[in-house]
């Protein structure tokens, strides 16, 4: 059978995660959970959210519910609440993370197309995009609220390169959790991984084929180097 898309040596495509990664977004999200699982009775702190990074909202919401049942809105009534609330904190209060321009614009130099692969749904991934000017650099954006499981299943990485028209084994995912890690991994692609303050032991990082502690640490060498490494040069 004929591969819909065309397979060449190398990487042809990049995929970059969005909060955390692109967004410093993180200490959002758990402003925003906190404030709103916490008024329904959830004993959450910022560790507790680390837990279920990159799980979508709506897992989210129902990963608590199950461990701490409040009476009132339904988890997907309060994964709207949480999203809703992140979305005014983007604009109010957030920031892109160190390097993040500079990320994109070095997949561009090579003439890669780009996408966005996130867990957040696509009314926020278009809020924050729009508002830090970035989403006229990525020709595919995709959520996984689109998929039946989010990270670290690597539905979402596939769906993104089949919309980019690339096989997995073509495309570079830039990841900043050990979800999106192994859901990259598993997807058969290469990964670079720029973990959290604190995160970087988790073993889930050791599968990437390139750590950096900032974004800015990423230059043509590197990448040079990444490109030679995955074809056994």
């Amino acid at each position: 059978m004929i591969p819909p898309y065309p397979v060449a040596a190398g990487l042809t495509a990049s995929i970059f995660d969005m909060d955390g990664l692109l967004l410093d977004s993180e200490v959002l999200w758990h402003e925003a959970e906190i404030e709103i699982l916490g008024g329904l009775g959830v004993p959450l702190d910022s560790d507790g959210c680390r837990t279920t990074k990159g799980m979508f909202v709506n897992e989210v919401a129902w990963h608590w519910f199950v461990r701490h049942p409040w009476e009132g809105p339904t988890p997907d009534e309060v994964a709207v609440a949480i999203v809703d609330r992140v979305m005014e904190l983007i604009v109010t209060k957030g920031r892109l993370k160190p390097g993040a321009e500079h990320a994109i614009a070095l997949c561009g130099q090579r003439g890669w197309p780009l996408a966005v692969a996130s867990s957040s749904q696509y009314r926020l991934i278009e809020v924050a995009l729009g508002h830090f000017g970035l989403a006229g650099h990525f020709g595919v954006i995709h959520s996984a609220e689109e998929e039946p499981y989010g990270k670290p299943h690597p539905a979402v990485f596939l769906s993104a390169a089949t919309r980019l028209g690339v096989a997995p084994k073509q495309c570079l995912v830039w990841e900043d959790a050990p979800a999106g890690v192994l859901a990259a991994k598993a997807a058969s692609m290469a990964c670079i991984a720029v973990p959290e303050v604190g995160e970087g032991s988790h073993p889930a990082f050791a599968l990437a084929d390139l750590v950096v502690s900032s974004l800015d640490e990423v230059d043509t060498a590197a990448l040079d180097a990444l490109e030679a490494a995955i074809r056994g040069d």
